[in-house]
């Protein structure tokens, strides 16, 4: 059925308009977050929000106006059904000459269908990369699909990043877990914090779960288990193998995670 929500774009709470396009391909800078929706609630919303307060005062000297944003969230959302939401944070204003300069934010929403993801386990591959300004997600993306491509093209799904140094960091888009058959081993390493992956380590630590997080090296691949992927599409999904080291499927470890995430509420936009 047609859901006229999928289609709708704002620019701080007005339609988008052919400026704000323009602006956004133009001058690729600003950052997002994106949450699963359902009957206009998130799990983590308020870490969302966090994320985007934060990243705006570090890339554009500015505060967000949070309660502006959620309203323009709550519009897009609706109150019923499930949808994929994006938030991204550009600005008009940015000066690309003087980048240091204070910039007012202009705040994008967006709503699609809810992804279909596979559900089969990941075939992933190692591969030497760091995002500039791994700490923030920001628009430049263009290494990470890029590298994803580089890994489909070896004959595997996606990409799993290593550091100059050789530490295991994080995929293109989401983050790495793994299991040693006692412990939750997290890699401790220059990435983005995913919020699927910060709902799950407070999750498990609620259920009394043991954890860790610790550098975790290329050459320790193959003493782990178990290894998953999370990120907001999927938050539990099973990875075989990294390069030609592989994983057991571990039923039990995946119950103990959903179980994990299943202690956060779903907060209302």
């Amino acid at each position: 059925m047609h859901d006229e929500r999928f289609q709708r774009i704002e620019v701080n709470g007005e339609p988008a308009a052919l400026d704000d396009w323009r602006c956004l391909v133009v001058t690729n800078y600003g950052h997002f977050t994106s949450m699963q929706v359902r009957d206009g609630a998130a799990q983590g919303l308020d870490l969302h929000l966090d994320r985007l307060q934060g990243a705006t005062r570090e890339l554009f000297g500015h505060d967000l106006d949070l309660d502006a944003v959620r309203g323009w969230m709550r519009r897009i959302a609706g109150g019923t059904g499930a949808l994929s939401l994006r938030v991204n944070v550009f600005s008009r204003g940015f000066d690309r000459d003087r980048p240091s300069r204070p910039a007012t934010p202009d705040v994008l929403v967006g709503a699609s269908p809810v992804r279909s993801m596979p559900t089969s386990p990941l075939r992933v591959r190692s591969q030497r990369y760091d995002r500039e300004a791994p700490h923030i997600k920001h628009v430049g993306t263009f290494g990470l699909f890029h590298q994803r491509r580089i890994a489909q093209q070896h004959g595997f799904d996606d990409a799993l990043f290593v550091t100059a140094d050789g530490a295991i960091s994080e995929g293109t888009v989401w983050n790495v877990g793994f299991f040693d058959g006692e412990r939750i081993v997290w890699p401790k390493a220059p990435m983005l914090r995913g919020i699927s992956m910060q709902l799950l380590q407070d999750g498990l630590e609620r259920c009394g779960v043991p954890m860790v997080v610790r550098r975790v090296e290329r050459v320790e691949l193959a003493g782990f288990r178990s290894a998953f992927f999370t990120n907001s599409a999927r938050a539990v999904q099973p990875i075989v193998c990294v390069d030609d080291v592989p994983f057991a499927l571990d039923d039990g470890l995946r119950d103990t995670l959903e179980a994990a995430l299943a202690r956060h509420v779903w907060q209302s936009i």
